[in-house]
């Protein structure tokens, strides 16, 4: 990590250093994320939780997948499982990653991609390592965003995006010390590839060692960090921070960052994602693989999971040798 570099940043377009008049946005909170296990029983880390929701918001939930180095026959997925009323946001920075979905979506993304799932009115859909990487093993790691949908979006038919390492727009900071991979969004005058209901930014960026970024962001968004691998500060009054921790940031027009000048030798630098949208501030119920506005809804989820009115397993679905679902 990370997978998606380029040999001389200073050729980049540059993202603007915000005017003086510019105010920095202060550090709320600095949490931990808990390690847990997911689907089949891949690692994962809670980056969001102990943030509260209203500063989350419109995001729900993100898992960091790893880092973890399979051995031959280890590597997992998930089984079959339901989804409704929000968007899911693969990305993945080592390994590989195949998806199917009961709407006809799917595909593999590896090194660099994201796959941009939709849910909508719902959906029935599979994430697993392909065959071949758990015959043989390897390194993986992946982040998996949840995106709400606000209320009159819910019932979207669902859509898949497959967007490709290559399409991300590659950007560097105003003195070359950043580099940026904006997957969604905009930044400072530049755009990413995802095409998103919620209007939102994502961006992953390897801070290196002694560099700071300083980072025009709207006002009307919220605005999150997770430290993917590295060591830092955040904020204007330097607040440390390390692998496995997430910020949230108070009102403001910019965001800070800086990598320690001293890393773990296998980092280039600080590697993070940032993250900003525009609140919906909306009720929301929340229950398993369901996010709606109210416990009626979820409840109608359920039972239309149970009676099949969320999709069958395709009929073109293979199971892995040995696999489950």
């Amino acid at each position: 990590m990370p997978a998606v570099t380029v040999s001389d940043v200073t050729v980049l377009p540059r993202v603007p250093e915000p005017g003086e008049a510019a105010v920095d946005r202060p550090v709320k909170s600095v949490t931990t994320a808990p390690s847990g296990f997911e689907g089949e029983g891949f690692p994962v880390r809670r980056a969001f939780a102990g943030v509260d929701l209203r500063d989350l918001d419109p995001f729900l939930m993100m898992d960091q997948m790893g880092e973890v180095e399979y051995a031959p026959g280890e590597p997992k997925g998930t089984s079959w499982h339901p989804h409704r009323d929000f968007e899911t946001v693969t990305y993945i920075m080592d390994g590989e990653f195949e998806h199917q979905d009961s709407h006809g979506g799917g595909g593999s993304i590896t090194n660099g991609d994201t796959q941009w799932m939709t849910a909508g009115s719902g959906l029935l859909h599979i994430e697993r390592p392909p065959e071949a990487l758990v015959a043989s093993g390897g390194l993986f790691h992946g982040l998996q965003l949840w995106v709400n949908l606000p209320k009159a979006d819910k019932w979207l038919e669902p859509k898949y995006q497959d967007l490709r390492g290559s399409e991300s727009a590659l950007l560097t900071t105003h003195d070359g010390g950043a580099l940026i991979r904006l997957i969604a969004g905009e930044l400072g005058g530049h755009s990413g590839p995802g095409s998103t209901y919620t209007p939102m930014t994502m961006a992953h960026s390897t801070i290196s060692p002694g560099a700071t970024v300083r980072l025009p962001w709207r006002r009307d968004f919220n605005a999150l960090l997770y430290v993917l691998s590295g060591t830092g500060t955040v904020g204007t009054d330097r607040r440390p921070v390390r692998t496995g921790q997430a910020v949230a940031f108070g009102p403001g027009d910019t965001i800070t960052a800086a990598a320690d000048t001293t890393q773990e030798s296998r980092l280039s630098g600080m590697d993070v994602v940032l993250l900003g949208g525009q609140p919906i501030r909306e009720p929301i119920a929340w229950a398993g693989p369901f996010v709606m506005n109210t416990k009626a809804e979820v409840m109608a989820a359920f039972e239309d999971y149970q009676k099949g009115r969320l999709g069958v397993v395709p009929a073109t679905y293979i199971p892995h040798s040995g696999a489950r679902g």
